[in-house]
């Protein structure tokens, strides 16, 4: 394919069983995949007492390494190998994924959570457009976030007020500087935010049907260790994580707050589309019995999709969500306008 170098970022504690898969669907397209391995201080509660994984991801990641990597391409960064004295990361993300930007020798440095797929055509479409016009300098994906299994998405007001529009590729090169995890930020040589120079939108890749195909909450273990970090993670102000993912997740207590930033109207949506291929493998995998993985039950969704009430109360919150989307916006406008004025002042 002639397209250009792109090195993938990504970060990982407890990758399992996404690990492999996900190396193996990027690796056609990569120049480097750099996975920072480990935890932050907010997660301790889910790592061993080195900083490492539990489930096996740091071996599997090792073994990747060792038996399906033959272009060498895989680097495998831990918190050792950038002087600390076990496998715990300081901060809050920013660390690990400086980490990576610093060892990207391509010409794009491509973002990607263990948990999240694009479709191969989707990618090598992308990929051609950076090489056709090398002056595009940052690109951010729409996502779909898959919910107790690859047949529902979850969808909700916080999406909709731009959450699910995610920042993962950047222009790379020397002279180029990861900024921050959250959001995702990249200057150039010259100080500049990559999305200020020019920037192809969620929005514009939604258009030309392309997407980031997010298997966040899916398995039982996965949600309850994520819901654990964001209960201890100070910058997520999640108190009530757990008590979410036992009453929302688990049960469906409350089919209205099935996201997990639950302070908002959310709710469950079948997906009528294809996966990823090597999602498909993975499920496959499970099903067969060659992967040993927690599934969700899933009569309870299919009860909840085949209700009448459910779907009107559904569309009732679709409605709102627009209103909603607006005054957010409205507020956000005027926040910045407020802060532009008290720095001229």
């Amino acid at each position: 394919m002639n397209i250009p170098k792109t090195s993938f970022g990504i970060i990982v504690l407890n990758g399992e069983p996404f690990a492999r898969y996900n190396l193996k669907a990027l690796y056609p397209f990569a120049h480097q995949i750099i996975v920072v391995e480990g935890a932050v201080p907010g997660a301790a509660s889910i790592a061993d007492e080195k900083g490492h994984s539990t489930d096996g991801t740091l071996e599997t990641l090792i073994r990747f390494k060792e038996e399906e990597d033959p272009e060498d391409k895989l680097i495998i960064v831990t918190a050792e190998d950038e002087g600390y004295p076990d496998g715990f990361w300081p901060g809050e993300k920013d660390e690990q994924s400086q980490a990576y930007a610093k060892r990207a020798t391509g010409e794009y440095l491509w973002q990607v959570d263990i948990d999240e797929f694009y479709k191969p055509e989707d990618m090598e479409t992308l990929l051609k457009m950076l090489k056709e016009d090398p002056s595009i300098t940052a690109v951010s994906f729409p996502m779909l976030t898959f919910w107790g299994s690859p047949d529902y998405i979850a969808d909700g007001w916080y999406l909709r007020r731009g959450a699910r529009i995610y920042h993962r590729v950047f222009k790379w090169g020397p002279g180029y500087r990861y900024v921050t995890h959250r959001p995702p930020t990249v200057h150039d040589p010259d100080g500049r935010d990559l999305r200020s120079i020019k920037w192809i939108k969620g929005k514009d890749l939604e258009k030309k049907g392309i997407y980031l195909y997010h298997y966040s909450l899916l398995f039982p273990r996965q949600v309850l260790d994520k819901c654990t970090y964001y209960l201890h993670a100070d910058w997520a102000k999640r108190h009530r994580a757990i008590s979410w993912a036992r009453e929302c997740f688990l049960s469906l207590k409350n089919p209205f707050r099935v996201h997990n930033v639950y302070d908002y109207p959310s709710w469950l949506e079948r997906f009528e589309g294809t996966h990823p291929p090597q999602v498909m493998a993975m499920m496959k995998d499970i099903k067969e019995g060659r992967l040993k993985i927690e599934m969700r039950p899933t009569q309870d969704i299919e009860n909840l999709l085949q209700s009448s009430s459910y779907a009107a109360k559904r569309t009732l919150l679709r409605i709102g969500s627009y209103v909603d989307k607006g005054i957010f916006q409205v507020r956000d406008m005027t926040k910045r306008a407020l802060g532009k004025v008290v720095k001229l002042a």
